[in-house]
């Protein structure tokens, strides 16, 4: 039997535990304690095998940090749904909410962003197929799970897509940039909405744009210019919440 890709730290592992997709665990030797219990009782209940290793040699199965424990996939990749998918879950829905993101090339900037996106209630995150972070191994553990839980789907043309959830849907796509019309809390985001945000070195590009019904922006104090892509989107999803349930 070929080995399967290795994901670690505690929450990643836990995800894909729920999920059945792990063939067995290694754990630091000397690792243990409460914050491990969870992740050793479900391994037990899905006669999960556990080994034992020096902490260096789960270093060299996921050298991105592991907090003491790893887990072999029987899976490589985390489920992507495509555009018929993607329209399926919106025809179920009534008042949809959706993180966009356009060549961000970071894994950890993207676990960042889908985990943000759970915490947020998103209903799915869009992705493009091309020019995009892996979904690997550290993408996975900054995402604490949330790869593996938020509904995750990969487009082949973007612009298409913004126009597809404008013009069927009833969606209005609002991109983040730092010449944006207008501040993020003047935009109505209560409705069927969808952030847009793009790369970390040069944002959005112009097709993408141009299709977004608003561009919004945060404005900045002091000296910096702007935000790391998974901060800005934290802000961005948070607005969204506190407009979409209001207190």
């Amino acid at each position: 039997m070929s080995e399967g890709p290795w994901i670690g730290g505690i929450h990643a592992v836990e995800a894909a535990l729920r999920a059945g997709n792990v063939r067995r665990l290694r754990i630091a030797t000397g690792r243990g304690g409460e914050r491990l219990g969870p992740v050793l009782d479900r391994a037990k209940r899905d006669n999960v095998k556990v080994e034992r290793g020096e902490r260096r040699a789960l270093d060299s199965l996921v050298p991105e940090g592991h907090q003491g424990v790893v887990a072999e996939l029987l899976e490589a990749t985390v489920t992507l749904g495509d555009e018929s998918a993607l329209e399926a879950r919106l025809e179920a829905l009534t008042n949809p909410f959706l993180l966009i993101l356009e060549g961000v090339l970071d894994p950890r900037n993207l676990g960042a962003c889908l985990r943000s996106a759970e915490a947020a209630g998103v209903h799915g995150v869009v992705l493009p197929r091309s020019r995009m972070a892996p979904l690997n191994a550290a993408a996975r553990k900054t995402a604490a799970g949330a790869a593996e839980r938020v509904p995750l789907y990969a487009v082949a043309n973007l612009a298409r897509t913004l126009r597809t959830l404008q013009e069927d849907f009833a969606v209005r796509c609002y991109g983040l940039a730092g010449g944006g019309e207008a501040p993020l809390w003047t935009a109505d985001l209560a409705g069927p909405c969808a952030l847009v945000l793009g790369s970390e070195d040069r944002g959005l590009r112009a097709l993408t744009m141009r299709q977004c019904d608003g561009l919004l922006a945060l404005p900045m104090a002091g000296e910096a210019e702007s935000l790391n892509v998974s901060v800005a989107a934290g802000v961005a999803l948070f607005e969204a919440v506190r407009q979409r349930h209001p207190a």
